[in-house]
């Protein structure tokens, strides 16, 4: 039987960042993986630009049954660390709005970085394996397709369910619990969401079309663009609110978040009544969303002749537009996977599961979920690296 002191089983952005620390401290690391290449998250991130971090990872900004348990990673390994590796590669990057880091090329640069220094730490990279069962008698023992292999320290660094085309298979939670681990609830984060006919009749003709929203549910409220779909709403402030959102919910957007609708057409009617109410609202909103809206309402002609109750109407709809989602589009084209493994039984400064000695879940395999906009990619690097200096 072959046998090594670490075994990663995913070769995503945790599992080959704690890779190259492990093995930069002289441990002998086998890294396998069921894709045919490493790092196929990172590869298709970002429109192919990999968000790869942002500026800054507040807690805050991580949803887990227990928030404070990503301060202790987050804060050994920040972004600022990321970057200046980064920037040792030689790779090129901008920001974009809200802190999001993207390469100036491709996201390959990353997925090249990291292999190279996996590379250079000696890291035995392993691709298009399959993982069978995995037991523990004193060390792991893992079947795999070309045989069993014996580790020390087994890291679970599969990721979730999300995007199941790439291989997606939640792994990491079920290996976790046959060894007696917690797993809480899981869900898709980061995904569009879907409606029921009678919404989608107004929607769907609208696919294609973006405006600046702001999207609200409860306490947690986002300033970003939304899109219209020929299944519902997405866009980065659907993302973002997908995370929070639960069956029956309902969400509140406003389509203009930069205008006061209601106050600009009371003006506009007071210089230029003559003017259609829909060429009125269109000056505020996608001249299609603008006839969405009216119709909705039932309301047209001239802007002169509508009374301030049809104004405020109007406002109440363009700004506290309340809608009902169905459901989402699922794992498929979820960017993560909400939930995992359950944090309590987990060790926050190194990623060890505190009943099985050698045994580390890192990255989406863990109950903690970031924000859009690279706090993902923190969440990897972080945790891959508090494992990588133990494991």
């Amino acid at each position: 039987m072959e046998s090594t002191d670490v075994l990663i089983l995913g070769a995503g952005a945790a599992g080959m960042m704690c890779a190259i620390e492990a093995g930069r401290r002289g441990r002998r690391v086998v890294v396998l993986d069921n894709a045919a290449r490493p790092g196929e998250k990172i590869r298709i991130s970002g429109g192919g630009r990999c968000n790869f971090t942002n500026r800054e990872a507040p807690v805050e900004r991580f949803l887990s049954q227990n928030p404070r348990f990503a301060v202790s990673a987050l804060s050994r390994f920040t972004p600022a660390d990321f970057i200046a590796r980064v920037d040792r590669a030689g790779i090129a990057w901008h920001e974009k709005t809200l802190g999001q880091l993207f390469c100036d090329g491709s996201a390959r640069e990353i997925v090249a970085m990291l292999t190279r220094q996996m590379a250079e730490a000696g890291v035995d990279l392993r691709l298009g394996r399959q993982v069978g069962a995995v037991r523990r008698d004193g060390r792991f023992i893992v079947a795999t397709d070309a045989g069993e292999i014996a580790a020390q320290s087994l890291v679970l660094a599969t990721g979730g369910k999300s995007i199941p085309k790439m291989g997606a298979t939640g792994l990491a939670y079920r290996i976790a619990a046959g060894f007696g681990l917690a797993v809480t609830e899981t869900r898709p984060a980061l995904v569009p969401l879907t409606f029921a006919p009678q919404d989608l009749a107004d929607i769907a003709p609208l696919a294609g079309i973006s405006v600046a929203s702001r999207v609200s549910l409860s306490r947690a409220s986002f300033e970003e663009g939304l899109l219209f779909t020929h299944r519902g709403l997405s866009g980065p402030s659907i993302l973002q609110i997908s995370s929070y959102w639960r069956e029956g919910a309902t969400i509140t957007v406003d389509l203009a978040r930069d205008a006061s609708v209601g106050a600009a057409l009371k003006a506009a009617r007071a210089t230029g009544g003559r003017l259609d109410l829909a060429t009125a609202l269109g000056r505020h909103l996608p001249e299609k969303v603008a006839r969405m809206v009216l119709g909705r309402l039932g309301l047209a002609g001239r802007l002169a002749d509508q009374p301030n109750a049809a104004i405020d109407r109007v406002d109440a709809a363009v700004h506290r537009w309340q809608v009902t989602p169905v459901g989402s589009e699922g794992y498929r084209t979820a960017e993560v996977t909400l939930g995992g493994v359950d944090t309590a039984g987990l060790d926050a400064r190194t990623m060890a599961a505190k009943s099985v000695p050698g045994l580390f879940v890192v990255g989406e395999a863990v109950d903690v979920t970031g924000w859009l906009g690279g706090y993902n990619f923190q969440w990897a690097w972080s945790s891959g690296w508090v494992a990588g200096q133990v494991a």
